[in-house]
This record gives structure tokens, C-alpha cells and sequence, in this order.
């Protein structure tokens, strides 16, 4: 079963008077990429959430942001006034020798300055951590849940745009031995029309219709093309996180569409050929988002 890269999952849970929420949220991405939002107290544990956030995401670009709202502690945040005031001086020594007017909120900009806000419980109550974890683990749940319905969605998609490919793929086959008659009878007609002036070899002209015929052949193509459509539903089903190789089968899928049609040389095979390709554009496009 496919895993999508895109993914949302989000959980909370108390402790004491606070009340602590968590959300991840993911999307398609070559790398590793996972940016943290969380409040200063857990921050010495960045690196412990990450490393969890990774083993499950494997690959991809990750939000994690992580809140809190602590009932008890709301009247314990002091503001440092003396460092606020060194913040005013140096801001109204910046606005003079640079001639930049101050801002009208002054008190707003200072009270967002580092560690002009500060709670006076700084030190991270290990239980308090653990509840953080629970609660993570519980997000990361619903992240892969939406991921597991997403991977779904999108391995229906493929199977039905591999259906339509192969319908087409068989469309062509009643024009192949049309097209082929066609080619030799427009070639021996153009040939009859020059053997007063030049001598023609019976034999050798032969030859080198069969010669140009076998190159317009495309029995090798049709039976790629099915052995890479076969391979693209065994890996489906088989594989933990094939995306990449999901992204190499439907290109070598791409090329032998492309030989198909420029071996072709017939309208109508030409137009089955552009609706392969549109269809397998869709699937090219839907294979980044699959982990």
C-alpha cells in the first residue's frame, strides 16, 4: 500500500493547568526537511523531537508546532524592564544616526525583543515531557492515517490512468497491419511510377522494403511498455516506499510511448499515442507525492 508524503495530524493533551497541543503537517520533498515551532521551554529537546518526527517521515518536508497554554503561570511572566530600557536607548541612538523615524509601537516592538518576556518556572518538568511525547505520538497517529488515505486515493488513480494505457496500447493494434499495407502499396505505386527511367532489382527492392518495414515495427515497444506497466502495479503492491523507483518506471514508460509514436507514421495511432502520454503526464505528476 502506497504512503503519500502529504500529511496532517493533530492531538492535545493536559498537564497540571497547562493545556499543550501538537500538529504536523508534511509535504512532498526529495530531502529530509522538518522545521520546528515550539515554545522556548522545550526547545533544549529539538534534537529528540526530530529524531522522531524522522522515523516515521522518512523522507519529505515537515512542520511541527507544538503550543501551549498554561493557566498558571500566565500571572507569574515578569518583563525585564532594565534590559527593555537598554533595547529603548540603543533604538533611539539607531533612529538618530541613521535619520529612521521610531515606530508608533514602540512598546509592542520592545516587548517582542529576546528575553524581555520571560516565565519564572524555565525548567522542564520531565513529566510535563513525557505528556509532550504522549501527545506527539498521538498526532503522528492521525498523520499517518491521513497518509495511509492519501496513498490510497492515489494508488486507485494509478491503477485506473494503467487501465486507460493499456485500453490504448490495444487500441492500436488493428491499424498496425493497415498501416504497414498502406506504406507498401504508397511505396510501389511511387516505384512504378520511375521504372521506365531507372532499372529497379526485383530482389533488392525487396529487401530493402522489408528492411524499412522491420524498422517501423513496434512489437518490442508494445511489450516493454506492458512489462513496465506490470512492474509499476507489482511495486505498488509490493514495495515500502517506492516512489523514486515509481518516478524511473513511469520514464522508461514515457520512453517507449515516445517510440511509439514516432514509429507510427499513421493518424490515428499518433492520437492513441498522445492519449497515453497525457495519461501517464498525470501519473509523472502524482508519483512526486508518494513517499
Amino acid at each position: 500500500m502506497l504512503l503519500s508524503m502529504t500529511g496532517y495530524g493533530k492531538a492535545s493533551c493536559e498537564y497540571s493547568d497547562k493545556k499543550i497541543a501538537v500538529e504536523i503537517k508534511s509535504l512532498n520533498s526529495k530531502a529530509m526537511d522538518i522545521n520546528t515551532r515550539i515554545p522556548f521551554i522545550y526547545r533544549e529537546k529539538d534534537i529528540e523531537l526530530r529524531n522522531i518526527i524522522s522515523q516515521r517521515l522518512i523522507h519529505g518536508k515537515a512542520d511541527l508546532i507544538i503550543s501551549i497554554d498554561d493557566f498558571s503561570t500566565r500571572s507569574a511572566v515578569q518583563v525585564n524592564t532594565a534590559l527593555m530600557g537598554k533595547y529603548c536607548e540603543q533604538m533611539v541612538e539607531a533612529s538618530k544616526s541613521l535619520n529612521i523615524p521610531l515606530p508608533e509601537n514602540m512598546m509592542e516592538v520592545l516587548l517582542r525583543l529576546p528575553d524581555v518576556m520571560h516565565s519564572e518556572n524555565s525548567v522542564l518538568d520531565e513529566n510535563e515531557w513525557k505528556q509532550v511525547i504522549k501527545c506527539l505520538d498521538q498526532a503522528l497517529n492521525q498523520f499517518d492515517i491521513f497518509r495511509h488515505q492519501e496513498g490510497a486515493a492515489l494508488q486507485q488513480m494509478f491503477i485506473e490512468k494503467l487501465d486507460i494505457i493499456e485500453n490504448l496500447l490495444a487500441q492500436i493494434e488493428p491499424y498496425e497491419t493497415e498501416r504497414i499495407e498502406k506504406i507498401r502499396t504508397r511505396l510501389t505505386e511511387n516505384l512504378d511510377k520511375i521504372k521506365e527511367k531507372a532499372a529497379i532489382d526485383p530482389n533488392r527492392l525487396e529487401q530493402e522494403m522489408i528492411f524499412y518495414l522491420e524498422k517501423l515495427d513496434i512489437n518490442e515497444e508494445k511489450v516493454r511498455l506492458t512489462n513496465h506497466i506490470r512492474y509499476f502495479r507489482e511495486t505498488m503492491e509490493n514495495e515500502v516506499a517506492p516512489g523514486k523507483k515509481l518516478g524511473f518506471i513511469a520514464q522508461e514508460m514515457g520512453r517507449e510511448i515516445n517510440t511509439l509514436g514516432s514509429k507510427s507514421n499513421h493518424s490515428e495511432m499518433q492520437i492513441i499515442v498522445v492519449k497515453m502520454k497525457d495519461q501517464l503526464e498525470q501519473i509523472k505528476e502524482q508519483v512526486l507525492n508518494v513517499l
